[in-house]
C-alpha cells in the first residue's frame, strides 16, 4: 500500500532548536501504532539524498513502518548551526529526536535506527548512549574506531581523502535552506551558516594520532555501553570493511553480519553485483526487534559473506564473481591461519626458506595502481593490474597453487625490519597473480612505522635498528584458485592514496624473520540464499545532462614529476545532473582532482582539488567554487582554500583560508 508521506515536519531539541524531518507513514494508520525507523544524517533530506530515501524508507512504510529522515543541526533545512562531525550535541540531538518519535500517536514507542557511512557511525554512536526507546540498529558501512578506519587517517598515514572529504563538505555545508520549507528567514539563516563554517580539512590534520578526539565516538573504547541487537553491513570495495568482524567478535548484544562485494551502496544497488535484497533483509530485522515477530533472522549465520574470485584487474568492476559462505560464529573455528614464509630470493614458501636482507625505497609514485580508498560504484576507480606498482616494491610470490585456497579475514604479516630515517611508511600488498601474469590486488594495509607501538603513542625509529613490526592487512574475502600464485609485495610510498612522509627512507627487511599469515577457510558454504534486489517506489527524477567521469596518469620522462588526475564532471559519484521533478530542483557536482609528485622528493607532493556545486530552481540558484590545496614542508602541512557562493550568479560571500598545521611524526 502506498504511503503518506509528509514533506517537512519540525522536531524541537531541547534547548529550542528546530530539526527538519521528513516522514512516511503506513497509509490510513486507522489501526495502532507503528514501529519507527529513523535515518539521521547531515545530508539535506530534502533533495542530497531524496533519491536514496525514497525507495528505502517508502518501502517500510509499505509494510507497516513509519519511517523518518531528520537532517541534523546545523545541515539541510534544520536550524542551528554543525561544527564538526560526531560531536556530543550531534548525539544529544538523536536523544531528543528518539524520544520525540517514540511520543507520537503514529508510533509504538518502539524506535530502530539505522543508516550509511556517517549513518552508521551514529547509530553505533547512539546506540552506545541507551535510548530507553531505541530497540535495534543497522550500522552500514561503519566504524567502531575514527582513527584507525574512517576518511582521514589509514594505518597512522595520512589519507588524501581527508582533503578531499573536507573539501566535499565545504560545498554541501554551502547550499542554501530551501525557502519553500524555512521561509523568508533563508537567506539570513544560510548566511549565518556560511560565516560559522569550519575548515573543516585542517581540523581533522591537526589530530594525527588516536588522541581524545578521536577516541570520542568511538564505541570500541566501551563495547559494553551496546545493549541493543546490532546488524552490521559492510563490503569488500568499501573502506569500512574491518568494523563487522570486530564488531561480531567483541559486542555481547545479539548481533549478525552481512559482508558482500559491494563499495560504499546501500545493498540493494551494490556494486561491483551481485546486488541483494537489503531491503527485505533490513525488514526482516525490524519485524524481529521492533514488532516481535519471529522472522528467522536470528536463526541465520552470525556472519554471512561473499567471497570474491579472481578477476582481471580492470579499473571499472560492474560485477564481481564469487559465491556466499555463512559462519555460524565468529571468530569462526573453521578459520586456521596458515603460515607462509617470506625467501631472500622472493619466494613465498609455506616451509621456512633460506633469508636474505633485502632493501626497499619505492619511487614516490609508487600506489598508482591503487585505485581509490573508497569505492562508490564509479566507472575506473577500482585497483587495476599490480604490476604497474610491483616494479617499486619487493616482491613475494608462491609456486602455482595445485589446491583451492580460501581466505575469509584479517591477514597479518609479521616483518623484521630497519629503517635508515625516523620516519617511514610500510606498503604491504596482497595479490592474486592469474596464469595469464595480470596481478589483482586482494588486500592492502599501509602504516606509519611511527606508529607501530599503538596508534596513541607515536615513537620515531631509531635508524638501523631492527624491529619485529605486525602489519594487519584489511579484512577480505578472496578465494585462490589452483594455477594461481599467491604475491605479497612491501614498499615504502603509497601516491596518491596516501601523504609520503617528510624525508625519503629505505627499509631493510630480514627476510628469514618475516611471515605472512592467511586466515584460511575450510568448510562448504552453508549460507542461505540471498534474496534478489528490490526497491521501493522512486522518487520522481530526471537527468538533466549524464556527466563525464574521467581518470588519467602520466610520468614526466624529463623530470620524473608524475601526474595523477580525476575528473566527474556533473556528478560526483557517476550520476550526472539530477533534476527532482516533484520539487523542481536540479543538482550538478563538478570536482577535478590533480596529484603530483616527483619520484625522491616527498616535499614535491602537491594535491589541489577544484569544484563546483550547482543547486537550485528558477529565481533561487545558487553556485559554490572551491579550489583547495595541499603541499608540504618537512615540519607542517599547508592547506588553503579559496571558496566564492553565488545567489542567482552573482557573488555574494567568499573566503579564503590558509592553515599551517605542525608536522608529529607523520
Amino acid at each position: 500500500m502506498k504511503p503518506a508521506v509528509i514533506e517537512h515536519v519540525w522536531i524541537t531539541m531541547r534547548d529550542g532548536c528546530r530539526l527538519s524531518a521528513r516522514l512516511w507513514l503506513p497509509q490510513g494508520m486507522t489501526g495502532p501504532a507503528a514501529p519507527a525507523v529513523l535515518e539521521y544524517i547531515p545530508y539535506r533530506k530534502r533533495d542530497g539524498t531524496r533519491g536514496r530515501d525514497e525507495p528505502m524508507h517508502g518501502y517500510f512504510a509499505e509494510n507497516g513502518f513509519a519511517s523518518i529522515r531528520v537532517d541534523m543541526r546545523g545541515t539541510g533545512e534544520s536550524e542551528g548551526l554543525m561544527a564538526d562531525e560526531y560531536l556530543a550535541q550531534e548525539q544529544e540531538d538523536a536523544l531528543d529526536v528518539i524520544a520525540w518519535i517514540a511520543a507520537q500517536p503514529w508510533c509504538s514507542g518502539a524506535v530502530g535506527m539505522m543508516g550509511k557511512s556517517w549513518g552508521g557511525f551514529n547509530s553505533l554512536q547512539v546506540a552506545a548512549r541507551r535510548p530507553p526507546a531505541l530497540k535495534a540498529i543497522i550500522t552500514v558501512y561503519s566504524t567502531d574506531d575514527r582513527f584507525r578506519d574512517d576518511i582521514h587517517y589509514m594505518g597512522g598515514c595520512l589519507l588524501t581523502d581527508n582533503l578531499w572529504w573536507g573539501s566535499i563538505m565545504l560545498a554541501y555545508q554551502a547550499r542554501p535552506l530551501d525557502p519553500v520549507v524555512v521561509g523568508e528567514s533563508w537567506r539570513q539563516d544560510w548566511l549565518a551558516r556560511l560565516d560559522a563554517m569550519p575548515f573543516f580539512p585542517a581540523v581533522w590534520t591537526a589530530h594525527q594520532s588516536y588522541d581524545a578526539y578521536w577516541r570520542h565516538g568511538s564505541v570500541q573504547e566501551d563495547w559494553s555501553a551496546i545493549q541493543c541487537p546490532v546488524l552490521a553491513v559492510g563490503g569488500w570495495a568499501d573502506s569500512y570493511t574491518n568494523t563487522v568482524p570486530r564488531l561480531l567478535e567483541n559486542l555481547q548484544v545479539p548481533r549478525r553480519g552481512i559482508i558482500g562485494p559491494w563499495g560504499h551502496i546501500y545493498p540493494q544497488d551494490g556494486a561491483p553485483g551481485p546486488a541483494i535484497g537489503f531491503l527485505q533483509e533490513a525488514l526482516r530485522w525490524w519485524k524481529h526487534w521492533l514488532l516481535g515477530e519471529e522472522t528467522g533472522v536470528m536463526d541465520d549465520p552470525m556472519l554471512r559473506a561473499y567471497v570474491n574470485d579472481a578477476v582481471v584487474p580492470t579499473g571499472s568492476r560492474p560485477q564481481q564473481p564469487g559465491r556466499w559462505v555463512a559462519e555460524a560464529s565468529w571468530p569462526s573455528p573453521n578459520i586456521q591461519a596458515r603460515t607462509l614464509h617470506l625467501g631472500g630470493q622472493g619466494e613465498l614458501s609455506a616451509t621456512p626458506v633460506a633469508g636474505a636482507q633485502r632493501q626497499i625505497r619505492s619511487p614516490l609514485w609508487h600506489g598508482q595502481a591503487c585505485g581509490e580508498w573508497m569505492a562508490t560504484g564509479c566507472p575506473g576507480e577500482m585497483p587495476i593490474d599490480q604490476r604497474v606498482d610491483d616494479g617499486g616494491a619487493l616482491v613475494f610470490e608462491t609456486a602455482p597453487l595445485t589446491e583451492t585456497i580460501e581466505v575469509l579475514g584479517a591477514p597479518e604479516i609479521d616483518l623484521m625490519l630497519a629503517a635508515d630515517a625516523p620516519v617511514a611508511q610500510v606498503v604491504v600488498r596482497l595479490c592474486d597473480v592469474l596464469p595469464s601474469g595480470e596481478v589483482l590486488r586482494v588486500s592492502f594495509q599501509v602504516l606509519n612505522l611511527t606508529h607501530r607501538k599503538g596508534h596513541d603513542r607515536p615513537e620515531p625509529m631509531v635508524p638501523g635498528q631492527f624491529e619485529r613490526v605486525k602489519v594487519t592487512l584489511n579484512a577480505c574475502g578472496h578465494s585462490f584458485a589452483p594455477g594461481h600464485r599467491i604475491r605479497v609485495s612491501v614498499a615504502t610510498s603509497y601516491w596518491p592514496l596516501i601523504w609520503p612522509g617528510p624525508s625519503l627512507a629505505t627499509l631493510t627487511l630480514d627476510t628469514a624473520a618475516s611471515a605472512l599469515r592467511l586466515p584460511c577457510r575450510a568448510g562448504g558454504d552453508a549460507s542461505v540464499p540471498m534474496l534478489p534486489a528490490l526497491h521501493g517506489t522512486d522518487a520522481p527524477t530526471t537527468q538533466v545532462d549524464p556527466g563525464r567521469i574521467a581518470r588519467s596518469s602520466q610520468i614526466d620522462h624529463l623530470t620524473g614529476e608524475f601526474v595523477y588526475v580525476t575528473e566527474g564532471e556533473g556528478g560526483l559519484f557517476g550520476e550526472g545532473v539530477l533534476r527532482f521533478d516533484d520539487i523542481d530542483t536540479t543538482l550538478a557536482h563538478s570536482l577535478r582532482r590533480e596529484f603530483r609528485i616527483r619520484p625522491d622528493d616527498p616535499l614535491s607532493a602537491r594535491y589541489q582539488l577544484t569544484q563546483s556545486y550547482e543547486m537550485g530552481r528558477e529565481g533561487w540558484l545558487s553556485r559554490t567554487e572551491t579550489q583547495t590545496v595541499m603541499t608540504a614542508q618537512a615540519d607542517s602541512f599547508t592547506l588553503t582554500c579559496a571558496m566564492t557562493v553565488k545567489e542567482n550568479g552573482k557573488t555574494i560571500w567568499s573566503r579564503d583560508w590558509s592553515e599551517k598545521v605542525p608536522r608529529r611524526l607523520i
